[in-house]
């Protein structure tokens, strides 16, 4: 009967605990666009001087970089769900906390390579929007339409809260029986950031090609448009 009333509250301990880690995430755990980008011009040696130069880069260029976020990302995770699995249920929540800052940061650092920046509203919209995608929400445009960002994210969070907080409670029982939880923490979260990752690396991916398309179809339109040089005529 005591397992059964904590399967039973399981869910619900998940949704709060995600949803606090989200919001705490969102406030605090921010990375930094410009420190960020003097990393990744250094390391990849790509002629960048502000993030939108990245939608000019092919993406097979940028592929290898999302990846290794990724990589980094769900290691980080494995490794955090290993050591607080120990305490089974009782580190359950601090865990869904650290979770949910790692998330974010790899969620950040794709929009940023593939060309994204989240510094207005209309960018931390997106972000958010992403953030859905990864989730495995279909919100619709329309849900994000006309809402101002201080009343949108914490919406998208309960929703995120509440789809993903049902969907691993039964997979995240076995974090009821202690010691044993650990090998089950670390391989949860590894493939809980690797899921988020994939499905947020294709949402960035799709909005490149688009960007890039229409950038290349506007310098197309331009170059189409400007006057051609006359022919000398030969006597």
């Amino acid at each position: 009967m005591p397992r059964q009333r904590k399967s039973a509250i399981l869910p619900e301990a998940l949704q709060s605990a995600l949803r606090a880690g989200f919001r705490r995430a969102y406030f605090h755990v921010q990375v930094d666009p410009a420190r960020y980008l003097r990393h990744v011009r250094r390391v990849y040696r790509l002629p960048i001087r502000e993030w939108s130069d990245m939608l000019a880069m092919d993406e097979r260029t940028l592929h290898p970089i999302a990846e290794r976020v990724i990589r980094s990302a769900k290691r980080t995770a494995a490794l955090e769900g290993t050591g607080l699995g120990f305490g089974g249920l009782l580190t359950i929540l601090p865990d869904m906390g650290i979770l949910s800052a790692i998330t974010i940061r790899m969620l950040q650092r794709l929009s940023l390579i593939y060309g994204f920046e989240y510094s207005t509203e209309d960018e931390v919209t997106e972000l958010w929007l992403a953030a859905a995608s990864a989730a495995g929400l279909d919100l619709g445009r329309e849900f994000f339409e006309k809402q101002a960002v201080e009343k949108l994210v914490p919406r998208v969070i309960d929703r995120i809260a509440a789809k993903v907080g049902a969907e691993v409670a039964e997979k995240w029982s076995g974090r009821l029986i202690p010691i044993l939880s650990a090998g089950v923490g670390g391989t949860l979260n590894y493939y809980f950031v690797h899921t988020w990752g994939r499905r947020a690396q294709r949402h960035f991916l799709e909005r490149h090609r688009m960007e890039r398309t229409r950038a290349l179809s506007t310098e197309e339109g331009r170059s189409a448009r400007l006057p051609s040089e006359p022919r000398r005529l030969i006597s």
